[in-house]
């Protein structure tokens, strides 16, 4: 190669480097790689609502568990209690310690009573 063709492809480099990038290229796969990352965004967003709603749903549960088990244990506790009131005897006795007498009886009352 002679001088002046050397010197010609040193400028024609120079031109090229000095040219900015072409506009109208397209670079596909840092396309793909944004879409990709975006599409992934999107999905995990999708995913918060639900992901909040079953902690929250699976922390009322265990509320809704603890609140049953004390309703069935109060159900239990008025169930004996209308066992016991069935009987006529019990219920007087009931009665009488609610302060209530029978008809025709009278009722006495003892205020401040002498301690021992």
């Amino acid at each position: 190669m002679d001088a002046a063709a050397i010197a010609r492809t040193r400028r024609s480099a120079e031109r090229m480097a000095a040219r900015p990038a072409a506009r109208g290229r397209i670079r596909w796969d840092r396309l793909s790689r944004l879409a990709l990352l975006v599409m992934l965004g999107v999905i995990l967003l999708l995913y918060i609502s639900p992901t909040k709603h079953w902690f929250e749903q699976s922390g009322t549960r265990e509320a809704q568990r603890e609140e049953l088990a004390r309703l069935n244990a109060e159900n239990a506790q008025l169930k004996g209690k209308v066992r016991r009131l069935s009987n006529p005897g019990s219920l007087e006795q009931e009665a009488r310690r609610l302060g209530m007498v029978r008809q025709g009886e009278r009722s006495y009352v003892i205020e401040n009573p002498p301690r021992r």
